[in-house]
């Protein structure tokens, strides 16, 4: 198999400068063992205006079979001399890619030790493959195919489908493609961009995928795999279409991505099963507690129970009131229909299930770590089937548009919002109140008025270290009637918990429901819409 790369040049940046950045020299042919054949590298032109260099690859089949490569993962046809004539020595493949990694690595790299500075800069190249393997159904595959692959990165793609025999025109084009790629691009991202690309059109590897497979496609698809807009095929194609490894790499990238977004590590993005307890969650904080949080009792240490006193029965969680009321909530708009967003460990999403009127529910969380615990503690692998229909665990991000959010009865955000800087809240608002829309949304925070009742909280602390912020009444009512008028909701703010006369509930929570088909704009005044907004409070929760 063929690969030649060709640049082009001047006085002040000479073609030739190709030479620097492959770290082979022009006047030299060089040959390097592969675990498969051997390579030649040789330039068969080389100048200040142009230059080329070719690598020829060659393969032996019969050394294949007989080390146990020939046939590969979804490889050869399925015939008796399949194993040695087949493709594998002219088509560009996985074979091919390995060998630009084998004997290109420091120009993958992007180092250029020789000429510093020369490998960060992009130059027009011009990258000609004579037989690729394009397989695809349809229109789907062929030339079609390599396009769908490569014009999103800014390559210009000329593809020609190669007949099966030009002799007999009436035969048809064979699965491979004459293809010339150009583009003012580094070369370190194109041999990287090859790498992976050539293997995903092949649809097969010559070799076992194991899981570090998933850690080489990050490596090489870093800076442009995650925005390609056929990134699930690119992943599941490299991977030789192993679902668990492609769910890994499709999951690590997705928090790569919001972490960078984020301007934070992707493991601190990833960190839903590590949230901790409020302080005293499972009392009511102006009860007497013992220093670990249980109420106290009227036995001593090590005493049973007197049984001629009443004992106090356990207070309700606030975790299990808060459920109670936005159950009671989505039960008020009749919503059969639900999305959990930042749906966590799976709490909610379980006591939905449990509700027959429920006919579908989808939990949506950045963290793959507490979307995998919500499955475990969903039993999801032990389903029946028709109760399997009715739930969906999704890994996704709650500051970007996703189509899979909408055409839902109601949304349910439960104490998500604390946990966003506030200049990212904005992009929630519209994904959920703009984007989604759905009928009715559920979205409960802590009151930060009430904290002074936690014992166990210091004054001024939030009360979990991944707080942004924590709102009072009357700020969380603000927001509320923003929104409202924004987007085209009513709402109702309601307490959640314990009342107190003076600092209210513990948890606040807003019903919205959605009074026109179109909100406006997001960021305009809240006059321009205020005809179709009502704002009501009940209970004490905003005094």
């Amino acid at each position: 198999m063929f690969i030649s790369i060709s640049t082009t040049g001047t006085a002040e940046r000479p073609a030739s400068d190709l030479g620097f950045l492959l770290h082979k020299h022009p006047d030299k042919v060089q040959r390097f063992s592969t675990s498969h054949g051997e390579a030649h590298v040789f330039y068969p032109e080389t100048g200040t205006e142009s230059c080329t260099a070719a690598m020829l690859l060659d393969i032996d089949p019969i050394a294949l079979v007989r080390k146990g490569r020939g046939k590969g993962r979804g490889g050869s046809p399925d015939f008796a001399l399949a194993q040695y004539v087949n493709d594998r020595p002219y088509a560009a493949s996985s074979l091919l890619a390995v060998a630009l990694r084998t004997v290109f690595r420091t120009a993958m790299k992007g180092v250029c030790e020789q000429r510093p500075g020369l490998a960060e800069q992009p130059r027009p190249f011009r990258i000609a493959l004579p037989a690729v393997p394009a397989n695809g159904a349809g229109e789907e595959g062929g030339p079609a195919m390599v396009r769908r692959l490569f014009e999103p990165l800014g390559w210009q793609v000329e593809a020609t489908a190669i007949p099966l025999d030009e002799t007999f025109p009436e035969w048809g084009n064979s699965r491979y493609a004459r293809v010339e790629l150009s583009a003012e691009i580094r070369l370190a991202d194109a041999l990287q961009q090859l790498y992976v690309l050539l293997p995903v059109l092949d649809g097969a590897k010559h070799y076992w995928v194991a899981p570090d497979e998933v850690d080489k496609l990050l490596a090489a698809g870093e800076g442009w795999l995650g925005t390609h807009p056929e990134l699930a095929l690119i992943t599941r194609r490299y991977l030789a279409r192993r679902w668990s490894l492609t769910r890994t790499a499709l999951e690590r990238l997705e928090l790569a991505r919001l972490a960078e977004a984020d301007d934070r590590e992707a493991e601190e993005v990833d960190n839903a099963v590590d949230d901790t307890l409020e302080p005293n969650d499972t009392t009511e904080p102006n009860g007497a507690t013992e220093p670990d949080g249980t109420p106290e009792s009227n036995s001593g240490p090590g005493q049973r129970p007197d049984p001629t006193v009443a004992q106090e029965s356990k207070p309700v969680s606030l975790g299990v009131l808060r459920r109670e009321a936005i159950l009671a909530a989505l039960a008020e708009v009749g919503a059969v229909r639900v999305l959990d967003l930042g749906c966590g460990q799976g709490e909610l999403v379980e006591a939905l299930l449990k509700d027959i009127r429920v006919t579908e529910v989808l939990g949506v969380d950045v963290s793959s770590r507490a979307l995998t615990a919500a499955a475990r503690k969903l039993r999801l692998d032990r389903m029946s089937e028709r109760q399997a229909a009715r739930v969906r665990l999704v890994q996704g991000a709650l500051t970007y548009t996703d189509d899979r959010l909408k055409g839902y009865d109601a949304a349910v955000l439960s104490e998500v919002i604390e946990h966003l800087d506030l200049p990212r809240l904005p992009a929630l608002e519209y994904v959920v109140f703009g984007s989604a829309r759905p009928g009715a949304v559920v979205v409960t925070t802590p009151n930060v008025e009430y904290n002074v009742r936690w014992e166990t909280l210091p004054a001024g602390h939030v009360r979990h270290s991944d707080h942004r912020f924590e709102w009072t009444r009357a700020e969380f009512l603000a927001w509320a009637e923003r929104i409202a008028a924004d987007y085209g909701y009513s709402v109702t703010v309601r307490p959640v918990g314990p009342l107190d006369e003076q600092v209210g509930a513990p948890t606040q929570l807003a019903l919205f429901r959605r009074t026109s088909e179109a909100g406006s704009e997001a960021g305009s005044t809240a006059a321009a819409t205020a005809t179709a907004t009502t704002v009501t409070t009940e209970g004490s929760a905003a005094r």
